[in-house]
């Protein structure tokens, strides 16, 4: 990779990290499905100048729903109801594990031999982290949060089903997709008063929250990755990806003070280790049917 395009998927993944910080300051002011809802509204913006790309509505609204709706909802909720922010992070990166096995089950794509002992890492990190619940958040939290990288997972298959259409204009559809039921939603459950006087007199921190993950982390972040991933190889962009949950968890334990304890800083460790081996291996063979 160039110099400059190694900086930008650093840039990217420091980026991401930090749109979790921004996720949890601006939680103190929205509620979860309105703080979404905003996100995807500004990340929306360029849909009032580009035109709608090449895809079924069917099919975008599949990819929003998994993708962006049930990923970053139920993120937002998981980090609303307690959970930390560092260990959400890890979390949802653990959306390469639940996509590898999708892809197994959708595309005949059998893991290798490393991806499968980094499957078995992965889970072990996980069920360390179990171990870890229903002490400073629910087990409620928790079980919702790992909605995000089972959604993750899922939209990342249905995404390789929009190939030919231009990323940029995908992904803004995408957002305008995702913002209107959330916002509907935030209608439903916080009440159209609330919902409103949240809006109107949120602070500056809020807006700059707001737009932090809204124009930066999703717009701005997501087209230069996937510039990346359309210039160079998927084995040499993705690895970048594991920076985020270290830059999150950083950045959690400075803004926040949070502390892990040896269980669940292990687990999280694992759960990350066994990511770098299912990203650092070599792609999985095709099953042949007759």
């Amino acid at each position: 990779m160039k110099p400059a395009d190694i900086l930008i998927a650093l840039l990217v993944a420091i980026i991401w990290g930090l749109a979790f910080v921004a996720s949890r300051i601006a939680l103190d002011e929205f509620s979860p499905e309105l703080m979404t809802a905003m996100r995807f509204s500004i990340a929306a913006l360029p849909c009032l100048f580009i035109r709608k790309p090449n895809i079924a509505w069917p099919r975008l609204i599949a990819i929003s729903s998994t993708l962006f709706l049930g990923q970053f909802l139920s993120q937002a909720y998981g980090i609303a109801h307690g959970v930390p922010v560092g260990l959400t992070s890890v979390v949802v990166q653990s959306q390469a594990l639940f996509t590898i096995g999708l892809a197994a089950i959708a595309f005949g794509e059998r893991p290798t031999p490393v991806q499968t002992l980094g499957i078995a890492i992965a889970a072990a990190g996980l069920l360390m982290i179990c171990g870890t619940v229903g002490y400073d958040f629910s087990v409620s939290a928790f079980a919702v949060l790992m909605i995000s990288p089972v959604s993750f997972a899922i939209g990342n298959i249905l995404l390789r089903g929009a190939r030919g259409v231009p990323m940029f204009n995908l992904f803004a559809w995408l957002c305008l997709a995702t913002a209107a039921p959330l916002f509907a939603l935030a209608l439903v459950v916080d009440g159209p008063a609330p919902t409103f006087q949240s809006l109107i007199h949120m602070s500056l921190t809020g807006l700059i929250c707001l737009l932090a993950i809204g124009a930066v982390s999703t717009s701005i972040a997501y087209w230069l990755w996937g510039r990346l991933l359309r210039d160079y190889p998927a084995a040499q962009v993705v690895p970048f990806a594991l920076l985020v949950p270290f830059v999150g968890s950083a950045a959690s334990s400075i803004v926040f003070g949070e502390r892990f304890g040896p269980l669940r800083l292990a687990g999280m460790l694992t759960v990350i280790g066994g990511i770098a081996v299912m990203v650092l291996a070599k792609r999985p063979q095709i099953l042949k049917t007759a």
